[in-house]
């Protein structure tokens, strides 16, 4: 028995002699398909979506392993034509001053290539975002097209960043925003795929970034690197020291290796497209991901979302470990709900 099964098997005697409810667990992966998820927490409630293709879904759950039952929402669908019409993929929920915005990915109906993709924005003033009206915000005037938006507050001022396609390759720019559905003043590339890790596959890639503040106030950007039909798709990190100026390229660091990839040990491949979160008390950080239970699976629904909690070293720096073993029986974040919101973002 490893150390986590032993550990829940002690926590659950103890609950035995105090007269308390044992933990709950879950086991990765959380659904049976897909990709590119996204875990948003407010209070006690888990939100998560993912690529589904030609429309946007959330499901809602008080606890991860919750969300395999969840009835799926169905929330926008996209129109017959338009810019946003097909290729729906890689959405986004963040609740920013008190409004909930979604950000996608989707292309032109006729036109599914590189060429006419962009990042799109819904709002919705509900306090749950399964209820209420989302307003189409439109297409975010990005300098180039490309994919994979997210956004970030930082010393008042909020960023957003991007995988633009460049050429032949895909790098990562960020830009500042006058609203969650505008950008103003200059976008800047902070980084390309210049490491042979990141062009594994026959294509050079960095996309799906994601902000992560560190605890000494060092900011932190992950991004999945290489093509995501690879076994070797891997998340890359780039580091900004605190106060540093997020749109200035030389404020950014790149980890020399992939700080999470694949496990063949654990049958976890492919590991890519993440997302981050915190425990209901605010104590505890999450990752969530995608991943294959197999080699040579390519870029396909078989892609199912793993979560695991990771921690930061002395140095404030996030170390993720290796992707845990699919079906273990994983111990729920801890669930007392703190008074202030937990979504970080």
């Amino acid at each position: 028995m490893g150390r986590i099964g032993q550990s829940l098997l002690g926590i659950a005697a103890v609950a035995l002699l105090t007269g308390a409810a044992p933990p709950r667990q879950f086991t990765n992966p959380l659904l049976p398909s897909g990709p590119d998820p996204w875990i948003a927490r407010e209070g006690s409630t888990y939100y998560l979506m993912k690529t589904e293709g030609n429309r946007l879904v959330i499901r809602a759950a008080t606890s991860l392993g919750g969300l395999r039952e969840a009835v799926p929402h169905t929330v926008w669908t996209p129109p017959a034509h338009g810019p946003n019409a097909i290729s729906v993929w890689a959405p986004e929920l963040h609740r920013i001053d008190g409004r909930w915005f979604i950000y996608y990915t989707a292309a032109e109906d006729g036109h599914d290539d590189d060429a006419h993709r962009g990042i799109f924005v819904l709002e919705n003033d509900a306090a749950d975002p399964l209820g209420g009206s989302w307003i189409d915000r439109g297409r975010l005037k990005t300098r180039h097209t490309g994919i994979d938006g997210t956004t970030f507050a930082y010393r008042g001022q909020r960023y957003f960043v991007y995988s633009p396609y460049v050429a032949s390759e895909s790098d990562l720019a960020i830009v500042r925003m006058a609203n969650p559905w505008t950008l103003e003043g200059p976008e800047v590339v902070i980084a390309r795929p210049d490491r042979e890790w990141e062009t594994r596959g026959g294509r050079s890639i960095l996309e799906g970034p994601e902000f992560l503040a560190g605890p000494k106030g060092d900011l932190f950007l992950t991004y999945s690197a290489g093509a995501c039909w690879s076994d070797d798709y891997a998340l890359g990190l780039l580091h900004a020291a605190p106060g540093s100026d997020p749109l200035a390229p030389e404020s950014w660091r790149k980890s020399p290796q992939p700080v999470l990839k694949k496990s063949p040990a654990n049958g976890v491949y492919a590991t890519g497209h993440n997302g981050f979160f915190t425990s209901p008390d605010g104590r505890e950080n999450w990752i969530v991901f995608h991943a294959n239970p197999g080699p040579d699976m390519k870029c396909t629904a078989k892609r199912a979302p793993h979560a695991q909690r990771f921690t930061f070293d002395a140095n404030g720096y996030p170390v993720f470990g290796e992707p845990l073993p699919t079906n273990r029986a994983l111990p729920e974040p801890s669930a007392q709900v703190s008074r202030t919101p937990g979504i970080t973002r």
